[in-house]
């Protein structure tokens, strides 16, 4: 999936996560995660999002998130969001998925 525009989704209330993406040079995803519950859950945090990424083939983005306890239901949910605007897609491609 192609990245074509910066994008956010998502809100800054207790149990909710913003996350901003925008596209970047290169290959690499530059992920920074700034979390209320990090200690305790900041490697589960990346493993979800980065998963995510791969299972739509992104790369080359920047993707800054401001976790407030998301569950990962929620995370997974505000980033398929997410990458569906900055594709600028109606909806995501879910039988084509990577």
């Amino acid at each position: 999936m192609k990245i074509i525009h910066a994008a956010v989704a998502g809100t800054l209330e207790s149990g909710d996560v913003m996350i901003r993406i925008a596209p970047a040079d290169g290959q690499e995803i530059d992920l920074q995660i700034n979390s209320s519950v990090e200690k305790q859950f900041g490697e589960a945090i990346r493993a979800t999002l980065l998963q995510t990424l791969r299972h739509y083939g992104v790369q080359g983005v920047q993707l800054i998130v401001d976790d407030k306890g998301a569950l990962d239901c929620i995370l997974r949910a505000r980033l398929e969001t997410l990458l569906a605007r900055a594709a600028g897609l109606a909806a995501l491609p879910w039988e084509n998925a990577k």
